[in-house]
């Protein structure tokens, strides 16, 4: 049975969200990120303008990382335009959340490379998102290299100081950088 709403079609809060028209249900705005809790920009209704709907899915594309100019671009209108929008009279909350989102996406992006730099051999598993006209359909498991390459980079830095020092200096920085990996590792015969 669907969850009784109020006249203005709000859902009850004892009930939950209300249904939509479609009979989906309508997520609360407290069940929304913090990004997405904002009072759109008033704004004339016009065929280039920045109806509302159009405000949540550029705010939307902010946190999922995208550009300014990508965002706006998507939806067909000018990066200009979403500037401006943000600094209208009444932008202030919609500033807020495109601030927020541009946080979230940040976070996000330095979150999913803070595990490698903890990993020890630099090879990291990461679940990359996959796509199909889209739309997330799944998420594949692949190995992230870059650590590795990077460590590999420093050894090559390493190599080439030793040609150009003295070898028992340049030995002994080798064994230094390289004594944390050679920890980790048993010695032959060590179970």
């Amino acid at each position: 049975m669907p969850a009784p709403s109020s006249v203005d079609g709000t859902a009850d809060p004892a009930t939950g969200p209300a249904p939509a028209p479609g009979g989906a249900a309508v997520p609360r705005m407290e069940d929304l990120p913090a990004f997405l809790r904002f009072a759109p920009v008033p704004v004339r209704e016009r065929y280039d303008g920045w109806a509302p709907e159009l405000q949540i899915r550029f705010v939307l594309d902010l946190a999922r990382g995208a550009s300014v100019g990508e965002a706006a671009r998507k939806l067909g209108r000018s990066r200009q335009s979403a500037y401006d929008l943000r600094r209208r009279a009444g932008g202030e909350s919609f500033a807020r959340a495109w601030d927020a989102a541009a946080k979230f996406a940040r976070d996000m992006r330095g979150a999913t490379y803070e595990h490698m730099r903890a990993a020890p051999s630099g090879i990291a598993t990461v679940l990359v998102p996959g796509l199909y006209r889209g739309r997330l359909v799944g998420h594949v498991q692949r190995d992230d290299l870059s650590g590795a390459m990077a460590r590999l980079g420093r050894l090559d830095r390493l190599a080439e100081r030793i040609e150009k020092e003295g070898r028992t200096e340049a030995l002994r920085r080798v064994s230094e950088a390289l004594g944390p990996l050679l920890d980790e590792r048993p010695e032959p015969g060590e179970s």
